[in-house]
């Protein structure tokens, strides 16, 4: 597994409910026992299942991260893995460090871990790395227009609908594999940051502690 060409793209966030840290090897174990609890919602995401499928996973986001494509993190929570989430689709269109544009996408948690304020929080954390250190105009995430649990959460954080793309990503539904779906699209830009920071942390009831 070889180390990334990009490290100020990393960090580790801290929240009160869950820590965002960089993916590593060392990570294969715990998200293969996070995915194992109970795997019934896992549907329209793509989840490793067993440590085979955990280590490919891990290598794969790790080739993906040396090229800058994508930078990926665990989710903790009391220092136990619940789960993954991370940078995607990274576009660079000036001559900075950081890119101008990134998705979050690419997240799952375990089942004890799900409808718990992880999953808020951790979007609080990314986004505010987003905007306040990478600088990033916007904040792109997408779903399968399907996942209706995906999209009532990302509404519920005050995430603006753009619209639906029609047989625009390739599906990530087991037994649907080499076929495109239909896709929510879903945007926070800089100009509406404020307002949709403020509404996560009302939902949390207070920001979260710190970066490092």
């Amino acid at each position: 597994m070889v180390a990334p060409t990009h490290p100020h793209l990393d960090a580790t966030l801290v929240g009160r409910h869950v820590t965002v840290a960089p993916l590593g090897p060392r990570d294969v174990d715990g998200l293969a026992a996070a995915a194992a609890v109970e795997r019934s919602s896992y549907g329209y995401t793509v989840v490793p299942d067993g440590r085979g499928e955990a280590l490919v996973y891990v290598e794969r986001l790790l080739e993906e991260r040396r090229r800058a494509e994508t930078v990926p993190f665990v989710l903790r929570r009391d220092g136990v893995v619940v789960g993954a989430t991370r940078f995607m689709n990274l576009r660079w269109y000036f001559a900075r460090p950081f890119p101008d544009l990134v998705e979050v996408g690419g997240t799952w948690l375990s089942a004890p871990a799900q409808r718990t304020a992880v999953n808020s929080e951790a979007k609080l954390l990314l986004l505010t790395h987003a905007f306040d250190v990478y600088g990033v105009a916007k904040v792109d995430l997408k779903t399968d227009v399907r996942n209706a649990r995906s999209i009532a959460a990302m509404e519920r954080l005050g995430f603006v609908r753009e619209g639906t793309l029609t047989r625009a990503h390739p599906s990530l539904v087991r037994g649907e594999e080499g076929r495109l779906r239909d896709s929510a699209l879903f945007g926070v830009t800089r100009e509406r940051w404020a307002e949709v920071r403020a509404r996560i942390v009302g939902l949390l009831g207070a920001p979260p502690l710190s970066e490092r």
